[in-house]
């Protein structure tokens, strides 16, 4: 199968001198990212390679040092050590990275979400306006659980919406971000959610290979009434029925910051001899998705499979060992767009879906000022890999 890269029109001339800043703990993913377009823009032939607009576009990396040290009372500064004078600037960051450290008054301190946004900032501020066009490439968005007031309270991620857009920020990728609708804070400036649906459905046909994918065989779930358009895209590209949890409340209490669950009620047909592919944004703790899929098998659900695009396990990894050990998961996909503990990694019922192909994509795309929109659906990309998968043949790395 011809690679997608050689398909690609990116005749058109570059935004500027491509240049990539991975923020302290987005490192790997950003090597990733880096190999696969240093490979393609060597591979790529253009009559205009040569020309003046075209400089420095084939380089050993687009990787661009940078590093924000800090001073013995934990204050920071974000220096950048190579000239991003008129570069496409593309920021990665993983405010989820709980494995980094610093030194906080001789203590050693874990950065949390609010660390690593501070850094990002500390680097933008840093640039100080001498690039072409920064975009951030923020996977797990920043206080994107914060998206709606429901009582007196702050609205985060809307203000560090605008807080980078007023640093000059031209762009902000996510993926699957809680609500899209944060959006709506900064109306003016490009905003993307990208959805991991093929990498979703690639994977799991790579492991799996007794799946019959049909609305006999196979259902695709929600967990909550918040997740209906990603199962609902799922089931209308496979071709399934979908059902629904949704959480019943005890509102006269607050629990770790919410109101505690009492029961999943679940709406749609019968789940009985199929297989469930639960999908949703984030396994924060896990309970939710576990009572889920326990309340699945209890109503007879054959293999269940939970595709979500963030795996934080916040509480620990031990509550998926004793689902899968007495049958409840079979799968847990979860994409490497944020930090990955090698414990987790080693998980038997642990599916890892590599993003950085697809990340490579978008940054190669938009560096070239070229309509993204065809990587925003990958209606067609999962229709081919469904119907090799039916014909018995092998999903390559190129699928």
């Amino acid at each position: 199968m011809m690679e997608r890269e050689e398909t690609r029109n990116l005749e058109t001339i570059p935004v500027g001198s491509l240049g990539i800043i991975p923020l302290r703990g987005c490192e790997s993913l950003a090597q990733r990212v880096d190999q696969y377009l240093v490979r393609w823009r060597t591979q790529r032939e253009s009559e205009h390679k040569d020309s003046l607009a075209f400089a420095g576009y084939q380089r050993d990396s687009y990787i661009l040092k940078s590093k924000v040290p800090r001073f013995g009372s934990g204050e920071a500064k974000g220096v950048i050590l190579e000239s991003v004078r008129g570069t496409d600037l593309y920021l990665l960051v993983d405010v989820t990275n709980y494995s980094q450290t610093y030194s906080l008054c001789g203590h050693e301190n874990h950065m949390s979400p609010d660390d690593h946004y501070q850094d990002l900032k500390r680097i933008i501020a840093a640039v100080g306006g001498k690039a072409r066009r920064i975009t951030v490439i923020m996977p797990f968005l920043y206080e994107s659980r914060q998206h709606k007031r429901t009582a007196r309270e702050s609205l985060d991620c809307a203000l560090a919406l605008q807080e980078l857009v007023k640093m000059g920020v031209d762009n902000i990728i996510t993926f699957d971000a809680h609500d899209p609708r944060v959006q709506n804070s900064i109306p003016l400036n490009g905003f993307e959610t990208v959805q991991a649906s093929y990498q979703f459905i690639k994977n799991l046909l790579r492991t799996e290979p007794d799946l019959q994918i049909d609305s006999n065989h196979m259902m695709v779930i929600s967990p909550d009434e918040g997740g209906m358009g990603r199962a609902i895209y799922i089931a209308n590209v496979l071709g399934l029925d979908m059902g629904m949890f949704y959480k019943r409340r005890d509102y006269t209490r607050v629990v770790n910051g919410r109101n505690p669950i009492v029961a999943h009620e679940f709406l749609g047909t019968s789940v009985e001899g199929k297989d469930m592919i639960i999908i949703d944004d984030m396994i924060s703790s896990g309970e939710s998705v576990l009572e889920v899929a326990s309340a699945l098998k209890q109503r007879g659900a054959r293999k269940i499979f939970i595709c979500t695009t963030f795996g934080l396990f916040t509480s620990g990894m031990e509550k998926f060992d004793k689902a899968y050990a007495c049958g409840n998961i079979n799968r847990v996909l979860t994409t490497n767009l944020i930090y990955q503990p090698e414990e987790l990694l080693k998980r038997e019922w642990y599916v890892n879906c590599d993003m950085s192909k697809y990340v490579a994509y978008l940054i190669d795309t938009l560096n070239h000022d070229t309509s993204i929109s065809d990587l925003l659906d990958p209606n067609d990309k999962i229709q081919a890999a469904v119907a090799k998968y039916k014909k018995g043949l092998a999903l390559d790395n190129d699928d």
